[in-house]
């Protein structure tokens, strides 16, 4: 076969695989797991062939006219270069561990199938948008994806957290994707395409009229995607959806598609100074508010969930400062280390017993429970506080180079200020994730919680994807200095000065944070957990709908009451509580968009039910009150008709005397 053969069945074959896995998950349930399974991972295999052939080397290039418009064409294209090749490598490594591990996780859930086709859906969509040689082709994976995260956050939607997530997700992700639409309209406007080439090709020849506009427009789209400051809210509720879902949208679909867009697309948000000077303080402020807030939650899934969009941060940091080969280094570390983060506290829920919610607070006694859970995720959770050798080390250092250099002049990518934001940002960043990591770490596995009843050893589909991600956690960063050619050719080595000072913060984070817990701990060595009028943090206990509204896990008074043992309490001080709920960008929301609507249609129903149904009930009165005069005059009187006939012709007589006369 030859490549371009290849590449179109790696995206074809986990649709079809959804497909059939939609139309026999009722009348032939025993070709369920098969069909979820093998399409994808046959997908993976495809994608490692078509890398392979690929090399790093030329782009492959190919396309048919999808349809003539008469205007700018929509082709169905593939433009597959080192990027694109190692990005669906990615994608569908995580999609056939997350497939894999979701055969046991969700054995005995009856939606499985709807699921499980789900999940082919979300992979060939993303397979979709990486291969993509046109625009409007890739808006077609961009949107399809948007659906089928929708439907898996609320998976379990009988409850009131997953229908309100997956409702948030679809609407604030829509929020951003109206002006992404609007700037991938003026793009190909400008470039007269909508193939990628092409419009690379305009940009290259000063074509584009209006590129700030342009930029600020598919930004929107990414910061909602991609789940970056202002639109990063629904990430963290996401959390309600099935775990292996979590996995899957943080580590190799969804949030990573924005990354991977601006990548391939950087020139145009190059050729706009102020757009790279927005992203990268759009990039500082996701960093380190994110991090802040991941040291302050008690939920395992949200604390990860919060991490990613600091990661995701790095690499629009790495986007601002013009380096895109550390931006999508850093995309594929990750993806392999939170895949694991994620699945690994898949076992730590199912271990503790609970269904898609672990406080921290309340677990004990996991780290001999569940030795590969434990295990692996020490192992990514080095990997996520970029600590040496582990991949995370050299992806997030491949960050900090590229800013030093913008920051010093001597590349002229992109503004020195955006380099110095990234810069300063990133090693804050590096400082607080070992900070969250550490706690993560401590509080899941030698926390002081109640001890879960023993549910046996977990099934080895979960156990066994653990390590096959470990082991591009800890061995990618060391394997890409031979990749070069993959990443537009230059080296993604780190430097003394950002690696002693990125290793330097990040251990001053980790020791920091085990010393507040020793304190903590020892403090706290007498006083019982779910003591919460002897504690002075102590909060209330609160209700599901007020869990819904504040982000607060509503598991009772032990879960609710804050663990005397958390040092991020130690840590952020008064912060804290302002951290716990994301610095109220919640609230700040509702007060100035949520209300205001509501407000609006309110009156909008008033208007329609006093003033419009008013004039429409009046017609119908009116109506109906003629009729009765009329039914009136049906008297069935002969003499009666002839009087009046005689009447009006009376009047008719007079009145044109009159006008006569007047005449």
């Amino acid at each position: 076969m030859t490549t371009t053969t290849l590449a179109v069945l790696v995206p074809l074959l986990p649709f079809l695989g959804a497909a059939a896995g939609l139309l026999l998950g009722r009348t032939a349930p025993g070709f369920v797991r098969p069909l979820a399974v093998l399409p994808t991972v046959a997908a993976f295999v495809l994608a490692v062939l078509v890398a392979a052939r690929q090399g790093g080397g030329k782009a492959v290039d190919a396309a048919t006219q999808l349809t003539p418009t008469g205007s700018v064409p929509i082709d169905l294209a593939l433009h597959i270069d080192g990027f694109a090749a190692l990005t669906a490598v990615l994608v569908g490594l995580v999609a056939s561990c997350v497939q894999i591990y979701s055969t046991a996780y969700l054995r005995d859930d009856p939606r499985y199938p709807s699921y499980a086709a789900l999940v082919s859906l979300f992979t060939s969509a993303m397979l979709l948008v990486v291969y993509s040689g046109d625009l409007m082709v890739l808006l077609v994976g961009w949107e399809v994806m948007g659906v089928c995260s929708y439907f898996l956050v609320g998976h379990y939607w009988e409850t009131p957290e997953a229908r309100a997530a997956s409702l948030k997700a679809f609407l604030v992700t829509k929020l951003g994707d109206v002006p992404f639409l609007l700037g991938l309209f003026a793009l190909a406007a400008d470039a007269g395409t909508f193939r990628i080439t092409g419009v690379l090709g305009a940009v290259a020849a000063g074509g584009l009229d209006h590129p700030t506009l342009v930029a600020l427009l598919l930004l929107a789209g990414v910061a909602g995607k991609s789940a970056q400051f202002p639109l990063h809210t629904w990430l963290p509720d996401a959390m309600a959806g099935p775990t292996p879902v979590s996995a899957l949208i943080h580590a190799a679909t969804m949030v990573a598609a924005g990354i991977y867009f601006v990548a391939r697309l950087l020139p145009v948000f190059a050729a706009s100074a102020a757009a790279l000077t927005v992203l990268a303080v759009m990039a500082a402020l996701t960093m380190v508010g994110s991090a802040l807030a991941a040291l302050a939650q008690d939920d395992i899934k949200r604390v990860l969930a919060y991490s990613t969009i600091g990661q995701l941060g790095y690499m629009s940091g790495a986007l601002a400062v013009g380096d895109r080969g550390a931006a999508v280094f850093h995309l594929l570390s990750h993806g392999a280390f939170k895949a694991v983060l994620f699945l690994a506290a898949g076992v730590v829920i199912h271990a503790a017993g609970t269904n898609s919610l672990a406080a921290m607070s309340r677990m004990s006694g996991l780290a001999r429970r569940i030795p590969d859970a434990y295990w692996t995720m020490t192992v990514a959770l080095l990997a996520l506080a970029a600590i040496p050798p582990f991949a995370g080390f050299f992806s997030k250092e491949a960050v900090l180079v590229a800013a030093e250099h913008t920051a010093l002049g001597d590349r002229d990518v992109a503004p020195a200020g955006a380099g110095w934001i990234v810069l300063v940002a990133g090693l804050l960043t590096a400082l607080l994730t070992a900070a969250y990591a550490t706690r993560l770490w401590l509080l899941a596995f030698r926390g002081r919680g109640e001890e879960a009843p023993d549910h046996g050893r977990q099934p080895l589909a979960m156990s066994a994807v653990l390590w096959v991600l470990a082991v591009p956690s800890l061995a990618f960063g060391l394997a890409v200095t031979s990749l070069d050619d993959w990443f537009d050719g230059h080296a993604l080595t780190p430097t003394t000065t950002t690696a002693v000072l990125g290793t330097g913060t990040a251990l001053a984070g980790g020791l920091i944070t085990y010393a507040a817990w020793r304190r903590v701990t020892t403090r706290a060595a007498h006083v019982p957990l779910g003591a919460v009028a002897a504690h002075p943090e102590a909060e209330p206990a609160v209700s599901e709908a007020e869990a819904i509204t504040t982000h607060t896990p509503a598991y009772g008074s032990i879960a609710s009451a804050p663990d005397p043992a958390d040092p991020g309490r130690l840590l952020l001080g008064p912060l804290h509580r302002h951290a716990a709920t994301g610095f109220h960008l919640d609230a700040l929301y509702t007060a100035v968009f949520v209300r205001p609507v509501r407000a609006a249609a309110s009156l909008v129903r008033f208007l329609d039910r006093e003033v419009v149904d008013t004039y429409v009930r009046g017609a119908g009165a009116t109506t109906g009150l003629l009729g009765a005069a009329v039914r009136r005059a049906q008297t069935g009187n002969v003499q009666t008709y002839l009087s009046v006939l005689l009447a009006g012709s009376v009047v008719l007589a007079v009145a044109a005397v009159l006008v006569a006369a007047g005449a």
